[in-house]
């Protein structure tokens, strides 16, 4: 179980590699996504909060990259943060998340990105629930539901 201190350390020294790499050009992206997929995972955007179609759903399934269908988190460790975003505690595997010191806006956090396709995902916080305490909150256009046993 990932833990925040083993986050930061990923922003600083190198995240996990990847199992396998998907690059794209610019126009290839922009022909794969809607208008939004791209401005969130390609310009790192944000969707509005509440606004997201994967907000409030709790099938059982699996959350994969909109951009290359890499498998990103289990149904299982889903839970309603009240932020307005999907949240989550964990990834899928400890390599399928990419981690980046994100210091826009006057602030600093924690980016976290497919670690495929460096598609951008949301950010991470250290206020989720026990165990790990993190709280992975993400762009709904940024995944897609493969619904079935998770």
């Amino acid at each position: 179980m990932l833990t925040w201190k083993e986050i930061i350390s990923f922003t600083a020294k190198g995240n996990p590699t990847s199992d396998k790499r998907v690059e794209k050009t610019e126009t290839e992206w922009k022909e794969l996504l809607t208008e939004e997929q791209f401005r969130i995972t390609r310009q790192k955007g944000t969707e509005r909060p509440n606004s997201g179609a994967l907000c409030s759903i709790y099938d059982k399934g699996q959350y994969n990259c909109v951009c290359c269908n890499t498998p990103l988190f289990d149904s299982t460790i889903k839970f309603d943060s009240s932020s307005g975003w999907p949240s989550f505690t964990q990834p899928i595997k400890e390599n399928a998340i990419k981690y980046h010191k994100d210091i826009s806006f006057g602030m600093v956090r924690v980016e976290v990105m497919c670690n495929t396709c460096d598609g951008h995902l949301g950010h991470i916080f250290p206020d989720g629930p026990e165990p790990s305490g993190l709280r992975y909150c993400i762009n709904s256009e940024s995944m897609q539901l493969e619904k079935g046993n998770s």
